[in-house]
């Protein structure tokens, strides 16, 4: 037998040599070189935060001890729940609380039902749903300005389409928006057009996501559209579709755009005068900062409470 070789081999002088041990190094310098790893992100992160603070958490806090407060030639007193009870005692308060309910529900009726509809539609074209989901979305790129003229015109008694339309088939010219009895109508048909081409895209991704194999077997069971429709389309899209119900009610009940720019806010004998708009009447034409931050908060305690019972019953229905 031959001794061993005292010289390393060809195989041990290529094989790397073990990793050393290094110990951890401290804290703090991990958490610099993780910091400075991520500083960009972390920015992003500050203004974001920022922004949100400035913009939306400080006049939420601002209002709230506005509305509890009363400012006259300067002097800022605190008055308690006298805000609440000048908000109480104006007539037009219930008034804007019930047009403001009328509009949400129409707009739930129009605003709701109409873009999931149109969102199934699209859904059936094999071709050419680019170009319709471009159509649909259109009036959402454009400025609300720019659509409340386009809707002026068209409700205008004088020359506009409408009228020019029910003219031509036999139907009584209308006062769209000078008769109080269809003036909120005539706005919720407005906002409906304004503001449907987001809902009707979400609709449509969520559409899109149901297995056809479902729809295949509920024309083997002898299933027709709306059959289909009942039984496979709204149970698949239950979720989106109880989710956008609580962002339309929330968004409608904050309505100011609409009415303040096609009738001027009040509209015929206030029949189009809303909570949003009272708040800005107190504020900006009567100088009641206190009034219009007590009629906020009454706002977003409602708001608040109608979410919370949402997510109450929603998780409910999910056990």
């Amino acid at each position: 037998m031959s001794a061993p070789s005292l010289t390393p081999s060809k195989a041990d002088r290529t094989r790397p040599a073990p990793p050393r041990e290094t110990k951890p190094g401290p804290a703090s310098g991990s958490f610099a070189r993780a910091l400075r790893r991520n500083a960009t992100a972390h920015g992003f992160l500050i203004g974001a935060v920022l922004c949100f603070g400035v913009f939306s958490w400080y006049p939420m806090v601002r209002e709230f001890f506005l509305a509890f407060q009363k400012t006259e030639d300067g002097r800022t007193t605190w008055v308690g729940f006298d805000n609440l009870v000048t908000v109480f005692n104006d007539p037009a308060f219930w008034q804007a609380w019930g047009n403001t309910a009328l509009f949400t529900v129409l707009a739930l009726v129009l605003g709701f039902a109409v873009p999931f509809l149109v969102a199934v539609v699209i859904n059936e074209f094999q071709h050419g749903q680019g170009y319709l989901r471009l159509l649909v979305y259109l009036p959402v790129m454009l400025p609300p300005v720019a659509s409340v003229l386009l809707f002026k015109y068209l409700y205008d008694p004088g020359y506009g389409l409408l009228n020019e339309l029910f003219t031509s088939i036999g139907l009584p010219e209308q006062q769209w928006l000078q008769d109080p009895d269809i003036s909120m109508f005539a706005v919720v048909i407005a906002s409906t057009w304004m503001n449907m081409g987001g809902a009707t895209l979400i609709y449509l991704a969520s559409l899109q996501s149901i297995p056809g194999e479902l729809y295949e077997a509920a024309e083997l069971d002898g299933a027709g559209l709306f059959r289909k429709i009942w039984h496979v389309t709204i149970p698949q899209t239950r979720l989106i579709l109880s989710l956008m119900a609580l962002m339309q009610v929330i968004a409608t009940m904050q309505v100011f755009v609409e009415p303040f720019l096609l009738t001027g806010g009040a509209g015929p004998e206030g029949s189009t005068t809303t909570v949003v708009y009272l708040i800005y009447q107190y504020a900006f034409n009567f100088n009641n900062y206190g009034a219009a931050a007590a009629l906020g908060l009454l706002l977003l305690v409602l708001l608040a409470g109608f979410s919370a019972v949402y997510v109450k019953l929603s998780r409910a229905e999910d056990e």
